[in-house]
């Protein structure tokens, strides 16, 4: 049995057991504390019939129970799967069936929707919430008091690197999320890249600002500890509120932040950090969308001390490529923040639409292979078949790249600078999200005949998606009516903005959805062109 990712506990703990492994809202746990509570959640885990390889669901707000459940479900040799506490309940009765998961855990506020979520009918136990006054009979409850009160002594349980550690759901084209699995291998090698190409150190004090479900999140829940850090988890609260997230950078000593770009302009924009003392931050990383310049240079300025970072990565391949942006120079406000180069471990090609590579500064997709990249798609052999591309090394043996989707060239630099995407997937506030998922969903709504969706770019460089649909012969639709029925279905980030209901959609002279011509004259607000709107 290997070095696994939940090893790295046990050795922060052996080393320094005192030291803070995460924080929250003002109250601590050490590893040493992390180390036992964590073996007595795997005990629980275990006696409610958690085997290995099985999948376990987190279903949580953020909290200290949260690390908690994620060490100690690596422990009893299960994996975690992450679920958006605020996606609706049909999309979670979907992941949990999806992923095979019998074992859900939760706590706080999302304590009765786990409840609800058992009562579908696939569920065997649920791990921090009390029994509801009226539920099913054949699903165990079990609190998190009863969690602390457990014994830590547990057979040992054989894996190695390459067994399941994680299942994280995003966006599918299809209207169904897909799974991406990912192994303590994969999982260890993102820690030891990062912690080597950003120097995490003991001492660091690292800004949680993703949920679990994001993948940008890894970097402090597995770096972390593989460096024996400390992860202060932001409270959901704080980061809807910059200024809220300011005084929290401040108070708590943040060395590193990660986050989407997105929350830092809001934090120029909102959270008077010019008035906060945020000189512990030495590495500000950004990810998951485009950073406008304008903003990171000012962002700059405001925090002299810090080195500031561009990290790119598909989750398939968690991260790939790092840009430290420098300081010698002035950004051009015209130039997209390139993407870095290749770090140490991974390999990547630019190719054109025939696999062939492309030559100079041309533009081509890009595919990577890295040991970080996932082993595949959670029982979906179709995409896993289009997701990876296979290059004869020699004769038997072959390299096996991951298709990003994402289109790039390389500069004169050598950085790979973003071009656009190869696909219809966009980010949203980091979250990846599939045009065709949203068009599905709307489509299956009654009384839709045909559906579109289009994203607009807004002045922060975020995107707001609207869609359009045309109503079935004799159908009354109304847009208000179907964005909320929407978001019984989508995810928050998902729900496209405004949904517009037209006579006619827009067409090519093959006959298709003209989404060009739909996005240019809902931009421009033209309302001749499509009259009844409503």
């Amino acid at each position: 049995m290997g070095f696994l990712l939940h090893h790295s506990v046990d050795e922060a703990a052996a080393r320094a057991p005192d030291h803070t492994a995460f924080r929250f809202a003002g109250e601590a746990m050490t590893y040493a504390e992390l180390a036992g509570r964590s073996a007595r959640f795997a005990r629980v885990l275990v006696e409610q019939g958690v085997r290995r390889h099985d999948r376990v669901g987190i279903y949580m707000n953020k909290g200290l129970e949260l690390p908690v459940a994620l060490y100690g479900t690596l422990r009893c040799g299960a994996a975690f799967v992450p679920i958006d506490p605020d996606v609706p309940l049909q999309r979670v009765e979907l992941i949990t069936r999806d992923c095979g998961i019998r074992h859900l855990v939760t706590n706080g506020s999302r304590a009765r929707r786990a409840g609800r979520v058992a009562a579908a009918g696939h569920i065997d136990a649920v791990i921090g919430a009390p029994p509801p006054d009226e539920g099913p009979d054949d699903v165990a409850f079990v609190g998190w008091d009863a969690v602390a009160s457990a014994p830590t002594a547990q057979q040992p349980v054989r894996l190695v690197e390459d067994d399941l550690a994680y299942v994280m759901y995003t966006s599918g084209s299809t209207g169904a999320p897909k799974g991406l699995m990912h192994t303590h291998a994969s999982g260890l090698a993102y820690a030891r890249l990062s912690a080597r190409e950003y120097g995490v150190m003991p001492q660091d004090r690292l800004g949680n600002h993703s949920p679990l479900h994001f993948d940008m999140s890894t970097f402090e829940y597995l770096t972390g500890p593989f460096c024996g850090a400390t992860t202060v988890i932001i409270p959901e609260e704080a980061t809807m509120f910059p200024r809220s997230l300011a005084e929290l950078i401040e108070a708590e000593r943040l060395t590193f932040w990660y986050s989407v770009p997105l929350a830092l302009i809001q934090l120029l924009e909102l959270g008077d950090v010019a008035s906060r003392d945020c000189s512990s931050l030495r590495w500000v990383l950004f990810g998951g969308e485009p950073f406008p310049p304008k903003h990171l240079a000012r962002l700059m300025r405001l925090w002299p001390g810090a080195r500031f970072s561009n990290s790119y990565g598909p989750a398939e391949v968690n991260q790939c490529t790092a840009h430290h942006v420098s300081r010698d120079r002035e950004l051009d406000p015209d130039a997209p923040i390139p993407l870095g180069e290749l770090w140490p471990g991974a390999e990547g090609v630019i190719v054109d639409d025939d696999g062939e590579d492309v030559v100079g500064e041309g533009v081509g997709e890009l595919w990577v292979r890295a040991p970080t990249m996932m082993r595949g798609y959670w029982g979906r052999p179709d995409l896993n078949r289009e997701a990876f591309a296979y290059r004869e090394l020699f004769p038997n043996f072959e390299k096996r790249f991951y298709r990003t989707g994402d289109l790039v060239r390389r500069g004169a630099d050598g950085n790979l600078v973003f071009v656009g995407r190869k696909d219809r997937q966009i980010k949203v506030r980091g979250y990846r999200v599939e045009l065709e998922e949203i068009e599905a969903v709307l489509g299956s709504l009654p009384g839709v005949a045909e559906a579109a969706a289009v994203d607009l770019g807004n002045r922060d460089g975020g995107i707001d998606v609207v869609a359009a649909v045309r109503p079935g012969p004799g159908a009354a639709l109304d847009g208000a009516d179907l964005r909320k029925a929407a978001q019984g279905k989508l995810p928050s980030y998902a729900v496209p903005a405004r949904i517009l209901v037209l006579d006619s959609m827009p067409r090519t002279g093959s006959g298709k959805v003209d989404r060009g011509a739909l996005r240019a004259a809902v931009a421009e607000g033209d309302r001749e062109s499509f009259p009844d709107v409503t």
